[in-house]
């Protein structure tokens, strides 16, 4: 009896996740905790800084803009991808809320089924699936969440999500809390019922409330940053909380001084609850995110960026100045138009809390390496920072292009293969000049009358009070490496504009996963002025390997309800070498084929289904191994 008492014991312990054993700790929610370029939006979330703060162990910010509890659980792209990087020990830290009020603390699924029972399937399409209610489908998915974690052998946190910066005088409203109990919608089985309230005293709408429930019922740590955002919000004051801590555009979003400030006061919460107390980085040694200064790699000739975050507390002297200096070969800037080998980041009150950007010019061919020294009286740390120059000689040229003048027909040039454009909660309105006062960049001669394809929203009305991106609405345009051949994609470039209106928003991803589970954000923009057409050519360094995909996804919405507002997209195209062990294999592969469908297209790219005799043609080959050959012939 004793040994087999002994031998539970032993078993227990192994199975019990501890903080020695840890190796990670994995963040999942929204966008107020999501990586963000620096090169596409002012905005950041503060699990982007939140290594800083953590030494010993690594964070995997896997926070994604426009998740909910429900969607982030239901997309295959999100959970069933963290779940795969977590291993036993390891921490999940789960923050959910904003997102899960898109339905007014409905179930948004719920919503849609009444909806689609009653015939109304224009509401039904309208309706956000993403929202959960606060004390039913949140704390389901909250609890699959945790027991999940559990199973995978790792320690579950919950985590009040982040106010937003609702004042109300000295307070933060109820909303802003991410208590709806003030203004609600209610499903009956007469319908939506909207506006409903009730008193302060019930938490029956409350998100934050409904998690600390969780939490008590299944024995989990909660970390209450809901009450800590707002003791911080509110010691700024609603103009300078706005100014300082908020990214400029709405009361949700931060930056980069407010996502450091929220990352250092979570791992504070964290050490009054016995949680990251090992690891836990807050003296007044300087700070530097991220701390290996990896810039990556880029062509032979182009320059390199990368964004750094400096914080500096209980610094002595108070008043003072951090200098930043860098090797030979490297630059700096502390506003990003003037650039030296040496800067100078002043600070109060014993408080550096800052930005800086270094640069690289690849002027050869191969690796690069210096570093970065950040001192402060006889404080001071240096990050090593290393890039790579991609030499592209050789190799056969290749691009898919996309004209979208008059249909979704595209044109091959060269060994890969197109993946058709698709449609997720959008469709193609019509192809047309936006209008007359249409202002293309004046680098490509073109003029308003050039026609692009207008994409419009299921249901053609944009619904109100959406401020991010949602998951389950893009289109998407991608290209596959042809078997035994690498594609190396030094170009992707488009041509957008928002029509109607200025309140078109946008934001532009790439990934190399099947299922998108690591996007890559090249391009944000909010609010666009109506008929600008934008250029959005970035030369990313991607080696695709034969038979992998590159996809590129616009996801828009609009700044408030509207009806009709389109995003125009216009001369998609991804270019680049490809390259094989065997560059004859190339060709073989194609000739070994036969041919089973010809289109013909103008120099303009505009397909034709009559060519004419002795005309000049871009002419797509379709073989029957499903390869695509593109050439100039004549008719």
């Amino acid at each position: 009896m004793k040994k087999l008492l002994t031998s539970l014991i032993a078993s227990a312990i192994a199975l019990c996740p501890s903080q020695a054993d840890a190796k990670k700790v994995h963040t999942i929610g929204d966008s107020t905790m999501a990586n963000y370029d620096e090169s596409a939006t002012v905005t950041r979330g503060w699990c982007q800084y939140l290594q800083q703060f953590l030494t010993g162990i690594e964070v995997n910010n896997r926070g994604k803009s426009g998740s909910s509890s429900k969607s982030f659980y239901k997309e295959a792209a999100f959970w069933t991808s963290v779940k795969k990087q977590m291993e036993p020990g390891d921490y999940v830290v789960i923050q959910f809320a904003h997102n899960d009020e898109k339905t007014g603390g409905t179930d948004g699924d719920e919503v849609k089924a009444y909806y689609t029972s009653i015939g109304d399937t224009d509401k039904a399409n309208s309706t956000d699936y993403r929202g959960t209610n606060p004390s039913t489908t949140y704390k389901e998915y909250l609890r699959k969440y945790v027991n999940e974690t559990r199973e995978a052998g790792c320690t579950p946190i919950l985590v009040g999500p982040i106010c937003r910066m609702y004042f109300s005088g000295n307070t933060i409203r109820r909303n802003g809390r991410h208590d709806l109990g003030d203004n609600f919608s209610l499903l009956t089985s007469n319908g939506v019922v909207e506006k409903q309230s009730v008193p302060a005293g019930d938490k029956s709408m409350d998100y934050v409330y409904q998690m600390q429930e969780v939490a008590k019922e299944m024995d989990v740590p909660f970390v209450d940053l809901t009450t800590g955002t707002a003791d911080l919000y509110l010691s700024y004051g609603d103009k300078d909380c706005h100014d300082i801590l908020g990214d400029g555009d709405g009361s949700t979003h931060l930056s980069a001084t407010g996502a450091a400030l929220i990352a250092r006061r979570f791992v504070q919460l964290c050490q009054t609850q016995g949680l990251f107390t090992e690891y836990a980085n807050l003296t007044g040694d300087l700070g530097v995110t991220p701390g290996d200064g990896h810039m990556g790699q880029a062509y032979k000739g182009q320059s390199l960026k990368k964004e750094f975050m400096v914080t500096g507390f209980d610094l002595t002297p108070a008043t003072g100045n951090v200098i930043v200096s860098a090797t030979e070969g490297l630059t700096l800037s502390a506003d990003g138009k003037e650039w030296t080998s040496t800067i100078s980041l002043p600070y109060d009150g014993g408080t550096l809390i800052q930005r800086f950007n270094a640069c690289v010019t690849l002027a050869d061919e191969g690796d690069f390496t210096g570093s970065i020294t950040v001192k402060a009286g006889d404080k001071s740390t240096v990050i090593p920072v290393t890039a790579s120059a991609v030499n592209l000689a050789g190799g056969t040229e290749a691009s898919v292009y996309w004209r979208l003048e008059k249909d979704e027909s595209y044109v091959v040039e060269g060994p890969v293969t197109a993946i058709p454009e698709r449609f997720e909660g959008m469709y193609v309105q019509r192809y047309a000049s936006p209008n007359a006062k249409t202002i293309w960049p004046e680098s490509t001669g073109f003029d308003a009358s050039r026609k692009t394809q207008r994409t419009l929203i299921t249901g053609d009305n944009w619904p109100d009070g959406e401020i991010d991106e949602v998951s389950t609405r893009y289109i998407e345009f991608g290209v596959t490496a042809m078997p035994e051949t690498t594609f190396n994609i030094d170009e992707i470039s488009y041509y957008m504009c928002g029509c109607g209106g200025n309140g078109m928003c946008v934001k532009v991803y790439y990934s190399t996963d099947d299922d998108f589970a690591n996007p890559v954000n090249i391009y944000e923009q909010k609010k666009m002025p109506a008929n600008n057409m934008l250029d959005g050519k970035v030369t990313p360094v991607i080696k695709l390997e034969g038979g992998k995909s590159l996809r590129l996804r616009f996801y828009p919405w609009y700044n408030g309800a509207a009806n009709g507002k389109t995003l125009c997209l216009s001369d998609i195209k991804f270019h680049g070498y490809v390259t094989s062990a065997d560059q004859s294999a190339i060709i073989d592969t194609l000739a070994d084929s036969t041919v089973t469908d010809t289109a013909y297209y103008t120099l303009q790219g505009i397909r034709t289904v009559n060519p004419s005799a002795g005309t000049l043609y871009i002419v797509r080959d379709t073989y029957s191994n499903g390869e695509v050959k593109t050439s100039k012939r004549i008719y």
